[in-house]
């Protein structure tokens, strides 16, 4: 097995120096490896350069919901009457009147009134309204509820066809501490509905 070496002279076939050369020049730069030609990347196909992190924009925050007031005050009223009669129920059936359940309807009132209409100027005012209707009411049904057990009458005989005895039955068994926990009541409804529309 003999190798062959590469001779330094004067090229084998005969050519000489002055002719075309199939070898490059001494002086010229040698070639780089051929690099295979990856393909064109438009640009909008990628805005961000390979391997930096993506940041994502926050999603923008939902927008605050309009409160429905006519909603708010309809949802007033109905609670409003229903605290009324329970309240009263309680005061008929004890005999007694718990001025804290006045604190206990405003709240009521004031919680449905915020989640059902929302978020508005005028649904804490209404609310505050709707409390004080509210337990003025159930006060009255309470006197007629005890009117009528003292009477040996229907409740509606007394509260419809004498009402008048019935507020001045009220009036001379309110107390100032009746209207102290009157206005703890609003204020918790007030309180309690802006709380609650978020």
């Amino acid at each position: 097995m003999s190798q062959t070496t590469p001779t330094t002279g004067p090229p084998a076939d005969g050519a000489t120096g002055d002719g075309p050369s199939t070898s490059a020049p001494a002086d010229a730069p040698a070639l780089a490896p051929a690099v295979p030609r990856q393909p064109a990347r438009r640009a909008m196909a990628q805005s961000v350069p390979p391997g930096a992190p993506r940041t994502v924009a926050p999603a923008a925050p939902p927008a605050p919901s309009r409160g429905n007031a006519l909603l708010g005050l309809a949802a007033a009223t109905g609670t409003g009457m229903t605290a009324a009669i329970l309240y009263g129920v309680v005061i008929g059936i004890s005999e007694r009147e718990f001025a804290y359940a006045a604190v206990g309807v405003g709240l009521l009132v004031g919680v449905v009134t915020g989640r059902v209409g929302g978020r508005s100027q005028t649904l804490p005012v209404i609310s505050v309204i709707v409390t004080v209707a509210a337990i003025y009411l159930g006060q009255l049904i309470g006197e007629a509820m005890l009117i009528a057990k003292e009477a040996h009458v229907g409740f509606g005989t007394v509260f419809f066809d004498h009402f008048g005895l019935v507020q001045s039955a009220w009036q001379d068994d309110v107390a100032l501490l009746s209207f102290v926990f009157l206005a703890i009541g609003a204020y918790a409804a007030f309180r309690s509905t802006s709380k609650a529309a978020g």
